[in-house]
């Protein structure tokens, strides 16, 4: 299987860190691909994938999402960060879950590249016996904040989101500047996700009952699908390979400290 897209994949697994360490290596990336640093090292015709985890759980809310829909004080007692991403889209919770981050200078439409991104992910869930399919929908504006569809990624699919079974099983969002993509997903390894129902500001009952309902009947996890929770380390394996995969190529495999200097204020990741 080839795809033109690309001619040089690069995966990193970042390991598990803060919901505000998360996003500023994903912005620090995103920068390198802009200013061209990443280009000149690894080519122009290659893309980043990174993989990583989180520490503690977090939440984290679309570029110009209005924070007011989640109970921060409430995340703050119980540990949980709350970050803003990059990118769009609407509210995570990060609780047992498989990230990725895509980066890539391609003038490729977004719907193309979103496309290409779920393909591999598709790639790596046949390897797990998982068949998913691409969600044929497309995201509506739901007024109100509590509305399920107008707080929750999961309660709402785009197109070329994946789902199994009618439910949607990865959650994704992009960042177009100039032209340079980051796209961001979830692939949820258990329920918990789920519990940002918990987190929602100024839910009474009724609305409460309505987000909880609406992320089970529209939602699913590895773990309710296989009825175990796949090690961190093979998922990376996976994805690296199917990223490959798609491109006809063999996938490249970074450490951090290939990064360095792109990730200079990531001391941490770095060493």
């Amino acid at each position: 299987m080839g795809n033109t897209f690309f001619q040089k994949v690069y995966c990193l697994d970042s390991g598990f860190h803060t919901g505000e360490e998360n996003m500023a290596i994903d912005r620090e990336l995103m920068a390198s691909f802009l200013d061209g640093r990443f280009q000149r090292r690894f080519g122009r015709e290659s893309c980043l994938w990174r993989f990583y985890g989180w520490n503690p759980c977090a939440i984290t809310i679309g570029y110009n999402q209005d924070i007011s829909g989640i109970d921060t004080l409430k995340c703050h007692t119980e540990g949980i960060d709350v970050v803003r991403r990059p990118t769009g889209g609407r509210a995570v919770f990060h609780a047992e879950e498989f990230t990725y981050s895509f980066f890539a200078d391609s003038e490729e439409q977004n719907s193309g590249l979103y496309r290409m991104v779920h393909a591999v992910i598709q790639l790596a869930l046949e390897e797990l016996g998982i068949l998913a399919g691409f969600c044929r929908s497309t995201l509506s504006r739901t007024q109100g904040v509590v509305a399920p569809e107008g707080v929750s990624c999961f309660t709402a699919s785009a197109r070329y989101e994946l789902q199994v079974g009618g439910r949607k099983l990865v959650g994704s969002a992009q960042r177009r500047n100039r032209h340079v993509l980051l796209q961001h997903g979830s692939l949820p390894l258990s329920a918990r996700h789920k519990e940002l129902c918990r987190f929602i500001a100024h839910a009474d009952g009724g609305v409460f009952e309505e987000i909880r309902d609406a992320m089970e009947r529209k939602t699913t996890s590895l773990e309710e699908i296989l009825g175990y929770v796949p090690e961190y380390g093979s998922l990376v394996e996976l994805m690296c390979s199917a990223a490959g995969k798609l491109h006809g190529v063999e996938a490249v495999k970074l450490h951090p400290c290939d990064l360095s200097d792109i990730l200079e204020h990531q001391e941490d990741l770095i060493h």
